[in-house]
């Protein structure tokens, strides 16, 4: 074929846009569109070129949840609390946290682990609030968890001055460490919710901390003996890195489509420094939300074939919405030794065009290396061949606190779990616990979703171990545990 005849076929190709050339992709993925541009913002990022292997991946047994007895599982006998109206009522029990060391590891209280739990009434969506479980060390049924209750009593909440815990609705999850001196503190989210019940109406959410004061255990019992140092940490500030409630409710708030988040505060030290990891959305300086960000090639990956074809697909997607609006980011703080913020740091990872909401942000140090982890479902994915039931366990690792951070399992999968919503054994917010030795993780989470079963609450899941070598990771097989235990006895 002599030259001219090249030149006019290929110009054929190009005009209809549906032929193929010998890549296998439309003449259109090659060109050029003119609003493409790479910003990586100098974060780290969950791909959508990572994120499509997960379909391949998800059905081995090296990242699927355990199957567990549904005959075995037992609700929490201690889970008990008060309705509304003052009556005595079993308790729902779902997102838990132990009280750790400032690695991690499980903390010893006076010869107890510490649980703290987002708890409420089975019958009353809207009922969250913090409760402490005890449990012995050495100890491991379900059984031998007490309940010290709620951690605030309803008027905790009326700090003078404070701007934001008065409009408090709901006590949301987080973390707890002992400090140096064998102090409790706890960080949650501070939810205002609904107007009529006394919030802010627009879903605002507040990193916040308090030392919980515990009495010394008398006859087997811990009793909560009031708070101290009770304040709001962070609130999103300017907007720039995170953003906060106010662009929400520019965006038009829930009606938009957008989903705002500054929640789950996780606490870390590294070389005596003290921060707090938590899951929240970029703000307008490292990659904000909007129909640009389809266009910015750092959140796809891949080639550049791979760029323009996925792009393309998206663009013509019942998903495209949806993905414009996705900025997920797990961020970090730097804290004062008196817990309030010393410095707002950029994101550790961010979720543009992927997800909006990477959930329970889990970080520490094993073996050198900081591992990165974070829950997320696939019904507020934007990736082919994610189902809407498939719920997941992501992870990342770093040489440093700060990363950059990579995908582990190449793809960025830990765990998956694809059971229908209404199954007794449906498992999520799972939480990786580290040993003080060894390369295994205990995995936590909780089980039975809240009003399913007029006999089954929510409850503790039974724990199993994942093993984490480098960047690699697998669920060890036969290695489920007790309900709610936190520490392995299998090694």
């Amino acid at each position: 074929m002599n030259i001219k005849k090249l030149i006019k076929k290929a110009m054929v190709f190009t005009f209809t846009g549906v032929l193929l050339l010998g890549s296998g992709y439309p003449a259109f993925a090659k060109e050029k569109d003119n609003m493409d541009y790479k910003n990586t913002y100098d974060i780290s990022h969950i791909t959508r070129y990572d994120m499509l292997k997960i379909p391949g991946q998800q059905n081995s047994v090296q990242f699927k949840v355990p199957q567990f007895d549904a005959s075995t599982i037992k609700n929490i006998s201690s889970a008990k609390g008060y309705d509304k109206s003052g009556n005595l009522i079993n308790l729902d029990v779902w997102d838990s946290w132990p009280l750790q060391n400032a690695d991690g590891t499980v903390a010893n209280y006076n010869g107890y682990n510490l649980i703290f739990a987002l708890a409420g009434d089975p019958k009353n969506g809207n009922d969250t609030s913090i409760y402490l479980f005890y449990q012995k060390i050495g100890d491991t049924s379900i059984d031998s968890w007490k309940n010290a209750g709620r951690v605030f009593k309803d008027s905790d909440k009326f700090v003078p001055d404070d701007p934001y815990l008065k409009y408090q609705t709901q006590e949301w999850s987080g973390s707890a460490t002992l400090t140096s001196d064998n102090k409790v503190r706890l960080f949650y989210t501070d939810f205002s919710g609904a107007l009529e019940d006394g919030g802010t109406g627009d879903g605002n959410q507040v990193l916040t901390t308090a030392q919980i004061n515990l009495s010394e255990p008398d006859a087997d019992t811990l009793k909560i003996d009031g708070i101290a140092d009770h304040k709001s940490i962070f609130d999103g500030g300017d907007g720039t890195i995170y953003q906060n409630v106010q662009q929400f409710r520019d965006e038009g708030m829930y009606l938009s489509g957008d989903n705002h988040t500054l929640r789950d505060p996780h606490y870390v030290e590294d070389n005596g420094y003290k921060y707090l990891v938590f899951e929240s959305n970029t703000g307008t300086a490292d990659g904000y939300q909007g129909d640009q960000s389809l266009y910015n090639k750092a959140y796809y990956s891949g080639s550049e074939t791979f760029f323009r074809t996925e792009k393309n697909n998206l663009l013509q997607s019942p998903k495209k919405q949806l993905a414009s609006l996705a900025n997920g980011a797990l961020g970090i703080v730097e804290l004062n030794d008196d817990y309030t913020v010393k410095k707002v740091m950029k994101p550790l990872i961010t979720s543009n065009t992927v997800t909006d909401e990477i959930e329970r942000a889990n970080i520490f140090k094993m073996n050198g290396k900081w591992y990165l982890f974070t829950d997320s479902r696939g019904s507020k994915m934007t990736i082919n061949g994610i189902g809407d039931k498939d719920i997941y366990m992501l992870g990342y690792v770093s040489g440093s606190l700060t990363g950059p951070y990579k995908p582990l399992n190449k793809s960025g999968l830990v765990l998956n779990m694809d059971l229908d919503p209404a199954d007794l054994t449906f498992t999520y917010s799972h939480f990786a616990v580290p040993q003080s030795s060894g390369n295994d993780v205990v995995i936590t989470s909780y089980m039975t979703n809240r009003g399913f079963y007029a006999d089954h609450n929510a409850t503790f899941a039974p724990s199993f171990l994942l093993n984490v070598q480098g960047s690699k990771t697998s669920v060890v097989p036969n290695s489920i545990l007790s309900q709610g235990q936190l520490i392995s006895n299998l090694h």
